[in-house]
């Protein structure tokens, strides 16, 4: 592993902790005792709509009902980059392009509500959009002095502190500027330094609710490991918290019970704190990420891909509300 200390980066857009009382973007309510997050073993999900190329990074917008969610399709031009435009899903079914061209994978809103954070492959940096006229920010634009891989998916601490991974995966036919490493990331008061750069093809990353364990999905080794975070946003030594399947994005309840999606499986395995499996909700063959949302908070959407080829958007509703991302 390599470090970043003095050579660690400023960068533009960094992203700022919510001003005193504004809300927190989460439905999470402290001190609340959670039962079962699972209405039964096995949950199946329910298609909302199809057609769609390749679906990933759900968020949902608390202050307008919605859902973003990023639609990645084929790989185009000599650089074999994937065109994406960010989608927003009204219910109970309007579907419309928020951001065309926005080159996004995962999102997440920020703990203020007014910009959406991407990790964005078609500039191999992780930007952020404003809700309010769609605007463009850099938030990340690589460390140490190379460009990422593909930011692939992000999660924000209450501080503002994005942590991110980077695989990859979008990379296309660009130079590899990371000699060979796939790595996670953490931005804070608009500084990049290293977290890890010894997981193969990290995925998704995840917060517990309390902000002091970051969870990392790396794809390439059928395995999720968490992190100790500290007071000042750095992590800790890493440890292995479950073995899944290819495992892709993921998100958290409020009792800090972990969805983890086993893209191969089609499958959102859930997970305790403690790393107990709680049990699966099913999508499509192949699924990719999955988010919170609905009005009070209980609605898993899912991305996954549906019968007859294309991907969709899948929700089910479960016992115990989420964060957003």
């Amino acid at each position: 592993m390599w470090t970043v200390t003095a050579a660690a980066i400023a960068v533009a857009g960094a992203v700022a902790p919510p001003a005193s009382g504004a809300a927190t973007g989460s439905p999470c309510t402290p001190g609340t005792t959670y039962g079962s997050p699972l209405p039964g073993p096995a949950v199946t999900s329910q298609l909302v709509r199809g057609g769609f190329t390749f679906l990933e990074g759900p968020t949902w917008d608390r202050r307008t009902g919605t859902l973003l969610v990023s639609d990645m399709q084929n790989p185009t031009g000599p650089q074999g980059v994937q065109p994406a435009t960010m989608l927003r899903y009204t219910p109970p079914a309007t579907f419309e392009p928020f951001v065309a061209n926005s080159g996004s994978n995962g999102l997440a809103i920020t703990a203020d509500g007014t910009r959406v954070l991407a990790a964005t492959h078609d500039t191999r940096t992780v930007s952020a959009y404003s809700l309010a006229d769609r605007s463009r920010t850099t938030v990340a634009a690589g460390a140490p002095g190379h460009a990422f891989n593909s930011p692939n998916d992000l999660t924000i601490a209450q501080d503002g502190t994005v942590y991110f991974t980077d695989p990859s995966y979008q990379r296309g036919n660009r130079a590899d500027e990371q000699g060979g490493r796939t790595g996670v990331f953490r931005v804070h008061d608009g500084l990049v330094s290293l977290v890890d750069d010894t997981l193969p093809q990290p995925n998704g990353v995840v917060l517990s609710p309390d902000g002091r364990t970051l969870y990392v999905g790396a794809t390439g080794a059928d395995v999720i490991v968490k992190y100790t975070v500290h007071p000042d946003g750095t992590t800790g030594d890493r440890t292995t918290f479950a073995n899944i399947r290819t495992p892709d994005g993921a998100t958290v309840d409020c009792a800090g019970n972990l969805y983890w999606v086993s893209n191969s499986e089609g499958l959102v395995h859930v997970f305790s704190p403690s790393g107990a499996r709680l049990g699966t909700v099913s999508a499509g063959r192949t699924s990719t990420n999955a988010a919170f949302g609905g009005p009070d908070g209980q609605t898993l959407f899912i991305t996954s891909s549906v019968p007859g080829g294309g991907f969709g958007l899948y929700r089910t509703h479960l016992n115990v509300p989420g964060n957003p991302y």
